[in-house]
């Protein structure tokens, strides 16, 4: 029996949606009730139950019966004073990075405009080019997930983007990419004329950040901007992005952002958070010790392990003798743990040079020795 054709049922309002809208996919979110949640990058540690009650009281004297004012500009001089914001720099805020990286987009879609990134990277680059009619141009990196700077320096040349996106580290690798290929891309992709987009979603976790070369290399950044988030901060519910680059640039970045973008509730928070920065910044140290011991410890499982500069560890699962392959390896061991109730990531249809591959967030020491015990279950 042939299938349904449900276009013709639909009412013909649906015509007025873009096709290529109507044939996406939602951004996923997996069911997580009941799990040890280890899929999403979050900051697996809550408040302590005298900070959240100092939230509380801080949230219920919010004024909410009022548009965001004066506190949004109160939240941007406290990132300022925390990132040690550069001398002719600015900083713009964002309901999450994902936001920022639409009005990016936004600005930038010009006739012939298109995004380039490397690949496998985080889904939104491509996502945003898709949404505002860009094209979006990726390269893959090599086998060890390493920026290939050949490959990177020839497609800048060739499509001319008007941006260029670069996480830093990279998602799903958890990769910090090598400076000097960094610098080299910077440069040429300024030479076409293009933006370079840093983003550093996880630089809690990582040992640099790029922010200290556009400090002291200024003149070499004049085409940069620089995203975080608080998300994988602690703030994952918070939904607080910025983005720091040239004052002149980022003003005109700041005329596509919608007035009110961020509350006054999420400013209160993030104001919050930055006023007790070392309560989070033990946190990071926490889980960077436990990114470490798992490390370790999956490597002794046989596991494939890439070294991270983030709160997550990919990993490839072993193949098997004479059996399956690494994909569906990858698929049974997902499927084992979400059984014991262990919530990761199987990111082994994403990309080809991810086969086999797992993404797994550093949760809790609890929640990482749950995860263990599973995974050589599962095994």
């Amino acid at each position: 029996m042939n299938a349904p054709d449900l276009s013709r049922s639909r009412p013909p309002v649906f015509a007025r949606i873009r096709d290529d809208v109507q044939g996406m996919h939602a951004y996923a979110v997996q069911d997580s009730a009941g799990m040890v949640k280890l899929d999403a990058m979050e900051n697996p540690y809550s408040l302590s139950p005298e900070l959240q009650a100092e939230l509380g009281r801080r949230l219920g004297a919010v004024a909410v019966n009022r548009y965001p004012g004066a506190r949004i500009e109160d939240l941007k001089r406290a990132l300022a004073h925390y990132i040690d914001l550069p001398k002719g720099q600015a900083l713009m805020l964002g309901n999450g990075s994902d936001e920022l990286i639409s009005l990016v987009a936004m600005a930038c879609d010009l006739p012939g405009a298109s995004i380039l990134a490397p690949a496998p990277g985080f889904v939104m680059y491509a996502m945003s080019a898709q949404l505002q009619g860009l094209a979006f141009h990726s390269v893959d990196l090599t086998p060890d997930f390493q920026l290939d700077e050949a490959a990177m320096l020839a497609a800048i040349r060739e499509h001319k983007p008007a941006i260029t996106y670069l996480a830093y580290p990279n998602n799903p690798t958890g990769t910090l990419w090598d400076e000097a290929t960094m610098k080299n891309i910077i440069a040429v992709a300024g030479a076409q004329g293009g933006l370079v987009v840093i983003d550093e979603a996880y630089q809690p976790f990582a040992a640099k950040t790029w922010l200290d070369r556009m400090r002291a290399e200024p003149g070499q950044h004049g085409h940069v901007l620089l995203m975080r988030t608080l998300s994988k901060f602690g703030l994952a519910g918070v939904r607080l992005g910025y983005m720091v680059g040239p004052a002149a640039l980022l003003a005109e970045f700041d005329k596509v952002r919608p007035p009110y973008n961020v509350s006054v509730l999420n400013a209160e928070c993030a104001l919050f958070a930055l006023e007790h920065a070392e309560v989070f910044a033990a946190q990071a140290r926490e889980i960077k010790a436990q990114r470490a011991m798992l490390v370790d410890a999956l490597r002794a499982l046989s596991f494939t392990v890439w070294d991270s500069e983030a709160n997550m560890i990919l990993v490839r699962v072993p193949t098997l003798a004479g059996g399956a392959g690494a994909p569906q390896v990858a698929a049974r061991v997902f499927a084992g743990l979400k059984a014991r109730k262990i919530l990761v990531k199987n990111v082994s249809a994403m990309h080809p040079l991810l086969a086999g591959c797992l993404r797994l967030t550093v949760g809790t020491p609890q929640e990482n020795a749950q995860m263990l015990a599973a995974l050589r279950e599962s095994l």
